[in-house]
């Protein structure tokens, strides 16, 4: 009779468990709306919804909530990079290689024609970052990380979230050479030699060094995980953070995954090959909370002088501070449309410093008419600075 009743109560149960969460979910929403409308915004709390469960759940949220993690103002956007930014560039050809062998971090099923459409936009993205900012060097699985900002925000803002992106957290990525990608490195097994020193021992023993997590580290993980919903939880997370973040994240996994290390042959061969084969149903939320928690009790300062970068100075770590104090100032996107309002229509537009949804009510309705023909995944790329706000807020009733 127990088991009886317990399998009927089973059902309400799980109803009000699934309530609970939308109720959570709405209430995550609200939380994010309040701060980004705050004068200055609340970007501490927007950090915090990042880190928690579920990261900022939509794209429509992250075309809002991108921008101000990385002190993007979304009402001065640089006009769409023309063809010219391909003349005699040194990086194109390198770049057209990675970015047709991308096809497979673009949606499933989109069409053809689309995709090449966006291809095309992601190759002008890329050289007119570079262009922008000659001290700048490209590197294989920059690409990664510019696709999946293209995807969600559409190309004008996609321009100014990477370009502020390599100046900050990919910053050391982008020397001329890999000195500065090998130091990050290096932060990874003084994590685990804290943490596991029988897991860091065995590592050393296998001389297996750290280049597994490389192309971890270089693309945010894009290159690596197949699900697109890991990868934009992952750069919520990432985005939020210090630029070191994606190591302990690194650092996270290997920890997770010490019975299996231990368990493999002790040489260079058996472990790099285990750890570089990332697997795809690791528990994410639970890594994203332990590599916060690794943060916390090995904060970076720690670790320098373990890992000997004493001497090294990274820029990204360096202008870190200097970042999330500019970053705090922002004012809401609602002040900032009002001070654009004081241009010229004609003005604006030549500057390209309105959104395309603002131009006027045809436009706005013709981007509609747009997405509604292309479907879903257009909608993330011609929908780039819509103000969700109102439609945002009936999701909350």
């Amino acid at each position: 009779m127990r088991s009886g009743r317990r399998r009927q109560q089973a059902p309400g149960c799980a109803a009000r468990a699934e309530l609970s969460g939308a109720q959570k979910k709405k209430q995550k929403q609200l939380l994010i709306h309040q701060a980004l409308t705050r004068d200055p915004v609340d970007v501490e709390s927007l950090r915090a919804a990042a880190f928690s469960q579920g990261g900022l759940l939509t794209d429509e949220i992250r075309r809002k909530v991108w921008p101000k993690l990385l002190g993007v103002n979304v009402y001065s956007l640089q006009p769409k990079p023309g063809r010219e930014v391909r003349q005699n560039h040194k990086d194109y050809h390198q770049v057209l290689l990675d970015v047709r062998r991308s096809t497979r971090r673009f949606p499933p099923g989109m069409p053809e024609e689309q995709r090449q459409i966006l291809q095309e936009q992601l190759t002008d993205l890329i050289l007119h970052v570079l262009r922008a900012r000659p001290e700048l060097h490209y590197y294989q699985g920059y690409h990664d990380i510019a696709v999946t900002l293209l995807l969600v925000s559409g190309e004008r803002m996609a321009v100014a979230l990477l370009e502020r992106l390599s100046t900050l957290h990919l910053r050391d990525f982008m020397d001329p050479t890999m000195d500065s990608t090998k130091h990050i490195l290096n932060y990874l097994m003084p994590i685990l030699q804290r943490e596991s020193p029988r897991l860091h021992d065995f590592m050393q023993r296998a001389e297996v060094g750290t280049i597994f997590a490389l192309s971890w580290l270089i693309t945010w993980y894009g290159h690596v995980l197949a699900n697109v919903h890991h990868v934009l939880r992952l750069y919520d997370f990432f985005l939020a953070s210090h630029p070191l973040m994606a190591v302990y994240f690194a650092a996270a996994i290997v920890l997770y995954r010490e019975d299996e290390v231990l368990a493999c042959e002790c040489d260079m061969p058996s472990v790099h090959q285990l750890l570089s084969q990332i697997p795809q149903d690791l528990p994410y939320e639970a890594l994203v909370s332990q590599a916060q928690q690794l943060f916390q009790r090995l904060p970076p300062r720690e670790l320098a002088k373990e890992a000997a970068l004493q001497l090294h100075k990274s820029i990204a770590i360096g202008s870190f501070s200097e970042f999330q104090q500019a970053a705090s100032c922002q004012r809401p996107d609602a002040i900032l449309r009002q001070q654009q309002q004081h241009l010229t229509p004609h003005k604006a537009e030549a500057e390209g410093l309105l959104p395309p949804a603002e131009h006027s009510p045809l436009v706005k309705a013709a981007v509609w008419g747009l997405t509604a023909t292309l479907g879903a995944a257009a909608l993330a790329v011609t929908q780039t600075a819509l103000d969700w706000a109102p439609e945002f807020l009936l999701q909350l009733f």
